[in-house]
């Protein structure tokens, strides 16, 4: 990943969103060129130089303080994410002569790992990778994504399922909006990992395959997806209303635990049940782990 490139194309685009009208200035200078702010407006809300703010947009971050990039955070009202994934283009730009990150890292997890899936029996629960793969999962992980190991691909991988596969526009019951978070999370992940090979190929697989996805990809959003409530159009058992809690997993960088439980005594809740029953049934979890093997 070309490290000035996204410097500038995301400061760029930061600064494209804001009019002078909402970042509380008085415009000037007749006619405007831009649809945003202007590099000199950025500057003076930063309270640095234009020099200095141009050098920093043309992707040149190498020795920039931590209280300059809150500056231009302020200035641009980044968000946490968008704030969190400034700090990790800094960090790449001043990692010059150090040894990169590498290419791969294993798609497997530790044996306890597997048994902590094991224990939880009333939600679909599942490990990934940074690189949108689904690593591992219990009975109702790969119940709940039942569709995703219909594709011959291994492993299964959520991007490539919201993209390439039609099937995804049917689960996802606001398809957009699943898309856009897949795309803005991904998109962070690239910044904290620039020399990651398997996300760069993903991009690369999925910007030549996708025009949707090359659009979002453009946009250079983030995100932070840590809690909150998804809508599923199960083909099995109908509508599903599940919250989400995504645990990071320290003694595995890279990895994280999504565990999906339904709001107790709701409909969806006993829609699981039934997922579970026809899991076991079709035996899900021997389908999903003979293919990936």
């Amino acid at each position: 990943m070309d490290n000035r490139a996204e410097v500038r194309q995301f400061l760029s685009t930061r600064r494209g969103r804001i009019t002078p009208e909402q970042a509380g200035i008085e415009p000037y200078g007749g006619r405007r060129r831009v649809p945003g702010l202007r590099r000199e407006e950025v500057a003076r809300l930063a309270g640095v130089s234009v020099d200095y703010y141009t050098r920093l947009e043309r992707g040149n971050l190498t020795g920039v303080s931590d209280s300059v990039l809150d500056a231009i955070a302020r200035a641009l009202e980044l968000d946490r994410a968008e704030h969190d994934h400034l700090y990790d283009l800094a960090r790449t730009a001043n990692r010059t002569g150090r040894k990169r990150a590498a290419s791969a890292a294993p798609s497997r997890v530790r044996p306890e790992l597997h048994y902590l899936l094991d224990t939880i029996t009333g939600a679909p629960a599942f490990i990934g990778n940074n690189r949108m793969d689904i690593v591992a999962a219990n009975t109702l992980g790969y119940a709940l994504y039942s569709d995703m190991y219909r594709g011959p691909a291994r492993p299964a991988n959520h991007s490539r399922f919201i993209f390439l596969d039609p099937r995804a526009h049917n689960f996802y019951t606001d398809w957009e909006r699943a898309a856009n978070t897949n795309v803005a999370i991904l998109r962070r992940e690239a910044g904290r990992n620039p020399h990651d090979k398997g996300i760069a190929e993903l991009v690369g697989e999925l910007s030549m395959r996708s025009d949707d996805f090359r659009t979002r990809w453009a946009a250079h959003n983030v995100r932070r997806h840590y809690a909150g409530t998804k809508f599923f159009q199960h083909p099995v058992v109908g509508l599903l209303e599940l919250n989400y809690q995504v645990l990071g997993l320290e003694e595995d960088p890279g990895h994280s635990l999504t565990v999906y439980p339904a709001t107790p005594g709701s409909p969806s809740e006993e829609s699981l049940k039934l997922l579970a029953s026809w899991a076991a049934t079709e035996k899900i979890t021997e389908l999903a782990q003979a293919s990936a093997g």
